[in-house]
């Protein structure tokens, strides 16, 4: 079994590592050398880790855990012809031998066969007491086979024993979370709870549930419970700010937040959500230095660049706006909302060729909102280019075919073309679809409202609706 990585180095690694920088030989028993090897690949070391297992099985050629463990590096560098030549030599000396099922297993997960690899596991559960490894080994093999059921179930095992294990907790919670059931999540955690009830982690994962339930109180509690746990947990005060700004409690959110910049070093986000509420409590400049500050640590966040965008356009500062959004579209050039934010902003300012392009990249990039297909098709409109703006809504209402704004403009933008055949045939969808919304038409094109031959089709659909 794996070693824990943040052990100091034992008395064999520091005499082993002495020999490196000497012509000497040292003797080890072949304990000593799995724990040396153990100790290097548990830090990522993995060429010491190879130098100690050639030394290790020069001095002990028999020793089946070291070629075992000769194996698991040449799997983990995909050396996987060779590692399985060696299993089989291996299998012939030692059928019952768990470690030989394991190792294949992971072959066969390397090499995508997971219902291969969930067999070996099987059979490896078979020949040993120590399971803990193996069933988290299952759980990450039905992961990859979406079986999120029998992996939460395998997952849930390794908790059992051994009630430390977050890694596993945390796969337990995201099993849960994929198969929507949020109120398992919350049954097990406070099942967890009941036999740990100082595990902060566990809090701070029963009250992300309760979020998502919308349950903020709950989720205050569980947070709180978290931090009295262990009051460093950044993360607990950190999704405490949230909840605390979900409830409107902005001032008790900030304090959160800071809370977490004075436990550690700042970090872009919390600067971020001190900004956000100071916005929401109308703190402009406090909140313009925050979202400064956000971008000034970590420049590539585009959230940031988006924070300082917004807040300038609710300010009607358009120039300013623009030059920032333009700074999350270089971070992130395939973010369609960046791209309708930009599109917005160019509206504004009245650069409708800019404008136009913008949209453009925003539906290409998958943004297919209502509201982008009407904006786009004003916005073209605008450019006195009609048909463009038809054929935009043309496209938007093959995603909304029961929206009634589309057909009233669609019927507009007919009758600005003088063709009143296909502005009969909108007018009347629209009707049909959503009389109500009529005055939408009305607001648009006063003088196509105002005509006897709207007002006929009007009259008409009223009639056959009776």
């Amino acid at each position: 079994m794996a070693l824990d990585p943040n052990e100091k180095p034992s008395q064999p690694v520091i005499k082993f590592e002495s020999m490196l920088k000497t012509d000497d030989v040292y003797f080890f028993d072949s304990e000593d050398f799995q724990d040396i090897i153990h100790y290097y690949l548990n830090n990522g070391k993995i060429s010491l880790a190879k130098k100690a297992i050639s030394i290790g099985l020069r001095q002990h050629p028999d020793v089946l855990d070291l070629k075992l463990l000769d194996i698991e590096v040449l799997v983990f560098e995909n050396q996987l012809d060779v590692a399985e030549k060696l299993l089989d030599d291996l299998q012939i000396m030692d059928s019952t031998n768990e470690e030989i099922y394991i190792q294949r297993a992971n072959i066969y997960s390397k090499k995508d066969n997971h219902e291969a690899a969930v067999d070996m596991l099987q059979k490896a559960l078979n020949l040993t007491e120590d399971n803990l490894d193996i069933y988290s080994l299952l759980g990450m093999e039905y992961l990859f086979m979406d079986n999120f059921e029998k992996a939460k179930q395998n997952f849930i095992r390794c908790v059992s024993f051994d009630e430390r294990d977050y890694s596993s907790l945390y796969n337990v919670v995201y099993c849960f979370e994929f198969l929507e059931d949020h109120e398992g999540a919350i049954s097990f955690l406070n099942d967890f709870l009941e036999r740990n009830p100082y595990s902060q982690v566990a809090w701070h994962q029963l009250g992300k549930q309760y979020v998502f339930l919308e349950m903020l109180p709950e989720a205050l509690a569980a947070f709180d419970f978290a931090i009295i746990a262990d009051d460093s947990f950044i993360g607990a005060y950190f999704e405490k700010g949230k909840v605390l700004e979900k409830m409107g409690k902005h001032n008790e959110a900030i304090d959160n937040y800071e809370t977490t910049i004075k436990i550690e070093d700042p970090t872009s986000h919390a600067y971020l959500r001190i900004g956000k509420c100071h916005e929401k409590l109308q703190n402009d400049d406090l909140a313009k230095f925050y979202f400064y500050q956000t971008v000034h640590e970590d420049p590539l966040l585009d959230k940031g660049w988006l924070a300082i965008t917004d807040f300038y356009y609710r300010k009607e500062k358009f120039d300013k706006a623009l030059f920032y959004i333009n700074k999350a579209i270089n971070i992130d050039g395939e973010n369609a909302l960046y791209w309708k934010k930009c599109a917005k902003i160019h509206t504004s300012l009245k650069n409708f060729d800019e404008a136009d392009f913008s949209f453009k990249q925003a539906v290409d990039l998958g943004n297919y909102e209502l509201d982008t297909w009407i904006q786009w098709a004003g916005v073209v409109t605008q450019n006195e280019d009609i048909p463009s703006a038809i054929q935009i809504l043309s496209q938007g209402l093959e995603f909304y075919p029961e929206e009634a704004i589309i057909e009233y403009t669609l019927a507009g933008l007919y009758l600005m073309l003088s063709d009143s055949e296909q502005a009969r045939n909108s007018l009347t969808n629209a009707l049909r679809i959503n009389i109500e919304q009529l005055s939408c038409f009305e607001q648009a094109y006063p003088e196509f409202y105002q005509s006897i031959w709207t007002q006929n089709i009007i009259a008409d659909i009223k009639k056959a609706s009776k």
